[in-house]
This record gives C-alpha cells, structure tokens and sequence, in this order.
C-alpha cells in the first residue's frame, strides 16, 4: 500500500501557505488598481462634460456634470459649487477603494487622498494609480 506519510503532506501544506501569504496581497494590489481606474475614467468623462457646457453657455454654473453619480466603486460630484470660471471635481471611494479620493479642477490639476489604506500615499500632483506613485 503507498500513500503520503505526514511529514509530506505537512510540507506541501507549509508550501502552499508561503505561496499563497506572498500571492495574495499582490492579488489585492491588482484588484485595487483596477478599480482605481474607474474613478480616473469618471473624472476624465467628468471634466470634459463640464468643458463642453463651457463652450456653450460662458460659465460653469448650472453644469450637469455637478450632480452625484457613481461609477464602479467611486462616488463622482463636485467639490463645492462651481463659479463662472473654477469648478473642482471629487471621485470618492467606498467599498474596495474606501480611502480614495481623487480630485481635478478646470485647470486639469489632479490631485489624490488616500487615508488607512497600507501602503498607499496620496499625491498633490496627480492620480495615485498603484503603491508608491506620485
């Protein structure tokens, strides 16, 4: 009769463990990213829709890209209320991107807040896209 005698089964399970503590917060980092690319999307969208009201009417109050929407795991709105030439926009996070917040005025200045999120750093001068990143 063969089999596997215990001290091999404790090996693979003892392997499998290290592979799987080293996999998983890798995992988690790329999950992330791939939200986080939501919130860069709908301020893009976001920005280009308040430019065209612009165009058309001379001012950026009354926009429509002002009122609340939510895109994947981000809440998009406007930071305050938008005046005849400034507006800033807000991408907050909830859920899996809770701790972001992603900003973007009519003078395409980017900015990003991340709060008790290991790892992650928020950054003045653009979008944080993955750890370490400014």
């Amino acid at each position: 009769m063969s089999g596997f005698t215990l001290i091999e089964v404790m090996i693979t399970v003892a392997i499998i463990g290290i592979l799987a503590a080293v996999a998983l917060p890798s995992y988690r980092d790329y999950v992330l990213r791939g939200r986080l690319v939501d919130a860069a999307n709908a301020l893009s969208i976001a920005k280009a829709d308040m430019e065209r009201y612009f165009q058309d009417n001379r001012t950026f109050v009354g926009a429509g890209a002002c009122t609340s929407s939510t895109v994947g795991s981000f809440t998009i709105s406007c930071v305050g209320t938008p005046t005849a030439t400034t507006y800033s926009l807000q991408a907050v996070g909830s859920g899996a991107a809770n701790g972001f917040t992603f900003t973007i005025n009519e003078q395409g200045v980017k900015a990003s807040t991340v709060s008790g999120v290991a790892g992650w750093s928020g950054c003045t001068s653009s979008w944080v896209m993955k750890k370490g990143s400014c």
